[in-house]
């Protein structure tokens, strides 16, 4: 008994502290040394300083660079200690591809590589995900929990890389938030609409966190240009973001604020060409040391169509001759070689008829297409354009203002479809450059998280709804814990498609833009009284859900509840309930105290958002943009016209149930109005099954998302009915036609 009692603690007394000397272990109030050379580009040491500080935050120790260290960080080719104690096989394979990085853990120790600076910089942010920090920490309040420790495996092992070269975000129509947080509240200036360098500090620290590394600066001109301001540009350099600039803003130059102050005459390149090209070379000149990406082309002032070129023909010579005059200020003032320099050319609006008739764009340019605004990707590369140096990207909405009406105040676009859209742009070979606009960032965290995982890795998410639901409901569990997740996923899940099927923004039966005074007022829905007491208790359902779990939210994270999950949920129930309960009392069916009452409920909790976290908030949530009449308390007016009735079909069929199919099995990813709508590849077959008596006819609905064509110009599907001849039926609209605005804002809840 004595001998092995002996023998035991023998083992025991080796076999610790070696388990303790290999493994990593991250402690509560430990100091740990790190190693990165001086040499770092900046972005680098930027990394490191964010990283020193969530290691504080949850662990109460301070981060230094000295001897005796045990994290090592560097960038391939500066020789340091991280690329010596790596595999020729592996420092190869990183260096194969721009931003990526590795990890490695080996006896206690980590070692973080990067390919460039920017790799470099995700790797080691990497590590704050690891200790539990959120990316979203500042921008969401998401509470940073402190541990006693935390430990990576000696072996353990990370090797990623972005799947898109260029992956960022466009801060628009800033107009009801950025713009007046950043310069009454969280960066106070005298000069209004200014947006300086403090707030673009915090905006790049988030796009580095979520691996992101290009940005598009708020361009309305209630906004001080971004390189009008001092310090941004120095900003963008300290964090590594690659400045970019959209489809009207050719040449890094915001015409629509700055033209007024650096341009002479008139912005037309046709009849002012040298005063147009001095415009644009001051500002190449100005960003010679700086990471941007030059848009090319023009269009005019703001968004609207370019000046002085009347036809499609002159505005195509136009464009010809100011490539050559575009590339020719590259090549002076950036690199004699104009292919180094990234560039792209947005065909939008106007600008792709241009494209279609032939216009010859340079080879090594990216090509940028876009969605209809609303969602739809309007082009996808062909082979030819799959083909060129430049490559593809996309250029797509969570936010917009325009036809045929805005949607600024809550973020609902479905995951799913940002999901469907974007693999489909990334199989066909959009893989250059991503750039969401996410209008003011807030509301907007999950979905501009979505779209950035899917950019850094395509195959991160499983190709089905459960894969779309696995990667909520992490994100959830993340932020208020696996326990929670579960629930909060289905009412998110529900939140979505109840907007899918009519965005809060498009209750009011109005529309922007348009001259016929009929859609200018709130009006009725076409939907009968069942239909609209069954939307209301959905949302009643799930915004009830939502107050009793408020409940049970520890108060580190009621702030981060609040403004992720409360607010848009309750927000959108309320603005459901005012519209609807509207519409049933101009009927006679409800009372109007309903619907103020739910107006009412919507300005307590957008004052609630705008005081949290002692007033951080405050300017950032408008929930009347524009003053749309959708937003006001609903007038109170006898209707002349009946509701509709609601008329229930025989058979109602989701697209999950198919009997039998053909080819490939048709995938769900969770859209549609019950959330069961499915995507069939062309060529392929699904069988429906239901029975009917006593009939010589069947009248089939078939309801189908808005997508543009894939390939070609048509979408087309056929039917059959038992042994019939078949039905094909086109399905294709066009941007802005009248069918276009009615598929866009959704109509029927059946």
């Amino acid at each position: 008994m004595d001998l092995k009692r002996t023998i035991t603690i023998i083992i025991f007394a080796f076999i610790m502290p070696y388990q303790v000397f290999a493994d990593f272990i991250f402690r509560k109030g430990e100091n740990i040394n790190v190693s990165v050379s001086k040499d770092e580009a900046a972005v680098v040491h930027t990394a490191l300083d964010i990283f020193g500080r969530d290691y504080h935050a949850v662990f109460g120790g301070n981060l230094s660079k000295g001897m005796n260290s045990r994290i090592f960080a560097g960038t391939l080719g500066n020789t340091t200690v991280a690329e010596k104690e790596i595999d020729q096989k592996s420092l190869a394979e990183l260096k194969s591809h721009p931003e990526g990085y590795l990890i490695l853990v080996k006896n206690n120790k980590i070692y973080v590589i990067g390919s460039d600076k920017r790799g470099t910089a995700y790797g080691i942010l990497e590590l704050s995900r690891r200790i539990g920090v959120s990316p979203w920490e500042w921008w969401a309040d998401s509470s940073i929990a402190k541990q006693n420790s935390i430990s990576l495996n000696n072996g353990f092992r990370l090797f990623e890389y972005p799947s898109v070269a260029h992956r960022g975000i466009f801060i628009n129509d800033e107009d009801w938030g950025l713009t007046p947080w950043s310069y009454k509240t969280h960066e106070p200036s005298k000069i209004k609409g200014q947006i300086g360098p403090k707030t673009h500090a915090r905006i790049f620290e988030l796009l580095l966190r979520l691996r992101a590394n290009a940005f598009w600066p708020a361009m309305h001109d209630v906004s001080v240009a971004f390189f009008q301001t001092p310090g941004n540009k120095e900003m963008a350099d300290k964090y590594g973001i690659i400045v970019g600039a959209s489809h009207c803003e050719p040449m890094m130059r915001s015409a629509n604020t700055e033209w007024k102050i650096d341009g002479k005459g008139n912005y037309d390149y046709v009849h002012n060409r040298e005063n147009v090209l001095n415009f644009w070379e001051s500002r190449v000149k100005e960003l010679k040391n700086s990471d941007n990406i030059y848009t090319l082309g023009i269009r005019g002032v703001h968004d609207g169509k370019m000046q002085g070129a009347n036809t499609l023909q002159e505005q195509f010579d136009a464009i010809t001759s100011l490539f050559k005059d575009q590339r020719e200020l590259i090549s002076k003032n950036l690199n004699a070689d104009v292919t180094k320099v990234p560039q792209v050319f947005i065909p939008y609006k106007e600008v792709l008829e241009v494209y279609d008739m032939g216009l010859k764009v340079p080879e090594d340019v990216t090509l940028m297409w876009t969605d209809d605004n609303y969602g739809y990707i309007r082009h996808f590369p062909t082979e030819a354009e799959r083909n060129r140096k430049g490559g593809n990207g996309i250029y797509y909405h969570i936010s917009y203002w325009g036809r045929p009406h805005d949607y600024l105040w809550l973020s609902t676009n479905h995951p799913a479809q940002i999901y469907t859209q974007m693999k489909l742009a990334y199989d066909k070979g959009a893989k250059d450059m991503w750039i969401l606009n996410v209008g003011d960032i807030k509301p907007g965290e999950y979905l501009t998280e979505l779209f950035l995982d899917m950019a850094w890795n395509i195959n991160a998410i499983e190709d089905n709804k459960a894969g779309l639901d696995q990667h909520l409901q992490t994100w959830l569990a993340r932020e208020f814990g696996a326990q929670k997740s579960a629930a909060l996923t289905a009412i998110m899940n529900e939140y979505y498609r109840l907007a899918y099927i009519r965005k809060p923004e498009f209750m009011g039966n109005s529309r922007t833009e348009e001259k016929d005074p009929k859609f200018k007022e709130v009006s009725d829905l076409p939907w009968s009284e069942q239909e609209i007491k069954k939307r209301i208790a959905e949302y009643d359902n799930i915004a009830e859900k939502v107050i009793q779990l408020s409940k049970s939210i520890p108060v580190e994270k009621q702030n981060a509840w609040f403004e992720l999950i409360e607010y848009p949920i309750r927000g959108a129930a309320e603005m459901n309930k005012k519209i609807l309960y509207g519409q049933l009392a101009r009927h006679g069916l409800a009372k109007w105290s309903d619907s103020d009452a739910a107006f009412n409920i919507i300005e307590k909790l957008t004052a609630k958002y705008n005081a949290l976290a002692n007033g951080k908030w405050k300017n950032m949530m408008d929930n009347k943009p524009r003053n749309l009449a959708v937003f006001g308390k609903v007038p109170q007016v006898k209707s002349v016209t009946p509701l509709i009735q609601f008329q229930a079909s025989f058979a109602t069929i989701n697209g999950n149930q198919f009997t039998t199919f053909e080819g490939d099995k048709p995938v769900a990813h969770g859209l549609g109005y019950e959330g069961a709508a499915v995507s069939i590849k062309k060529g392929n077959v699904a069988n429906y099954q239901f029975k009917t008596t006593n009939t010589d006819s069947v009248y089939v609905q078939a309801a189908l998302a808005p997508n543009h064509p894939v390939e070609g110009k048509l979408i087309r599907y056929e039917i059959t009915i038992d042994d019939e001849k078949p039905e094909i039926v086109d399905f294709h609209t066009y941007d802005r036609n009248e069918e276009w605005k009615v598929n866009v804002f959704g109509i029927r809840s059946d």
